[in-house]
């Protein structure tokens, strides 16, 4: 996730005296407005529970009243506090530090705590209506939505709860997954927008796991609703043989089977996202990129409008960032009520092992990057994993808010309608590039290729984050 402070607010308390707001923004959307105080308090609290070792340098008190550069020189001070708890794996992922955004979110969008009914929708359209409170985070919601549906409690991490946007053409963009800072309900109305909802998905890459929530009668309707979904808006490829057997097997019901053989089919288990810009093979192409497999996939339309399609493995990423450029918004002159996103470019760039002696850095630009990055971390976090013996586990947390109430009626999960005829444009896709080689890095055996891969070419596997070169 990214946070800035690109602005601040000159606002009035209760008692009409000003102060200067600091306003926290979350993958460029406003998330809350925090004074100086209230960041120093939390800070004190870090550091007595941490330790001044850990803690990251918090701007100094001022005696006199702040100019307006030092104001600006602050909020840039503060930005690179919050950026550096957030990536501290202690502290970022503290109660102490999510707490309090969960309750600076409440008090900045002036939401009181209550009880309220939320819409989650599933993969097919379907609503699930449940019964929560206004401060409820986001694992109380999932786990409220997972009672709804009658799902058991040892797959409830298999799933997470993702902030969707429906298109005009009647697309969908994932814009993130909902996080353990934020208030599901809070975040949703914010937004002031009927195009937003919160969708129920898995959450994990490997398709192995789908073994685990077939077992189960909910999760295997919820699997395959998603299934049938991603087929049908082309996130997984299908020609007309396979497009014949698949519906064949959806009307004798046979669901196992339709997703064992969806399972099959290229990009199964994917994410796509909108079309952006990137920089490699060459400047300025198009491309659409998907997320899955442990990969990141490109199709690329070069300027002399040929297509190209390729694949970087997450396992031989060195590393990757998220940068955002924003245009400047002067003091004072944003609007109090606005939680729309700013004018912001966000961009994901990787450095990738091109062949044995040779990193190169790819840049995306695109309103998803830190989406896509979330899927790169969640990737590399299965693969670490997996490689030390454990599996998917549902997060044990304790409820600071109190118990969620909950209806007693159960709601089944509805089958998909069947599935429309495949877009004959969708089997033509010309793939130009080799397959990939791998890499053998800290125990995950993977078989290596003789040839190098060229600067034009898309192929490879990435490195974990954080790993140094002697590690590739």
């Amino acid at each position: 996730m990214h946070f800035s402070i690109p602005e601040t607010e000159v606002r009035s308390d209760e008692n009409g005296s000003t102060y200067v707001a600091y306003n926290i923004h979350v993958n460029g959307v406003l998330h809350c407005r925090v004074r100086y105080s209230q960041l120093l308090g939390l800070h004190e609290q870090i550091k007595k529970e941490y330790g001044n070792n850990v803690v990251p340098a918090f701007p100094p008190k001022k005696i006199f009243t702040l100019t307006p550069a030092e104001v600006d020189q602050r909020r840039e001070q503060l930005e690179k506090y919050m950026q550096a708890v957030r990536q501290d794996p202690i502290l970022g992922s503290s109660e102490m530090f999510n707490s309090f955004l969960r309750k600076s979110q409440q008090e900045t969008q002036q939401i009181p705590t209550e009880e309220v009914q939320l819409e989650i929708y599933l993969s097919n359209g379907q609503k699930v209506k449940i019964n929560i409170f206004t401060s409820d985070q986001t694992e109380d919601v999932l786990e409220a939505v997972a009672s709804k549906l009658d799902l058991p409690d040892e797959l409830v991490g298999y799933f997470s709860l993702f902030l969707v946007q429906e298109r005009a053409d009647g697309g969908c963009t994932f814009v993130r997954k909902l996080q353990e800072f934020e208030l599901p309900y809070v975040s949703i109305s914010s937004l002031h927008s009927p195009d937003y909802h919160i969708v129920l998905r898995k959450s994990y890459w490997d398709t192995a796991y789908d073994s685990d929530v077939m077992d189960d009668r909910v999760g295997l309707n919820l699997l395959y609703a998603q299934t049938v979904s991603d087929i049908e808006r082309g996130w997984i490829l299908v020609n007309k043989d396979q497009h014949r057997q698949l519906k064949s097997l959806q009307e004798k019901g046979s669901k196992k089977e339709f997703i064992r053989l969806a399972q099959t089919l290229k990009y199964y288990g994917y994410i796509k996202f909108d079309p952006c810009i990137t920089d490699f093979p060459e400047k300025g192409c198009h491309v659409i990129v998907g997320a899955g497999n442990n990969e990141l996939n490109f199709h690329v339309k070069l300027p002399n409008e040929q297509m190209k399609e390729g694949s970087f493995k997450v396992t031989r990423m060195r590393c990757w960032r998220v940068t955002s450029s924003q245009l400047p918004v002067a003091n004072g002159t944003a609007n109090p009520s606005s939680s729309t996103k700013c004018d912001v470019k966000l961009e994901l760039a990787f450095e990738y092992l091109m062949s044995k002696d040779r990193l190169q850095w790819v840049t995306i630009t695109s309103q998803q990057a830190i989406m896509m990055s979330i899927c790169l971390q969640s990737m590399v976090d299965e693969l670490m994993i997996k490689k030390s013996g454990g599996s998917i586990k549902k997060m044990q947390k304790k409820r600071l808010n109190g118990t969620v109430h909950r209806s007693d009626s159960q709601q089944a999960v509805k089958s998909p309608p069947l599935l429309d005829s495949p877009d004959p444009s969708r089997e033509h896709v010309v793939k130009l590039s080799t397959k990939l080689s791998s890499v053998s890095l800290r125990g995950l055996s993977s078989s290596n290729s003789a040839n190098d891969i060229s600067g034009n070419d898309f192929h490879g596997n990435y490195a974990f984050e954080g790993i140094g070169d002697d590690d590739l």
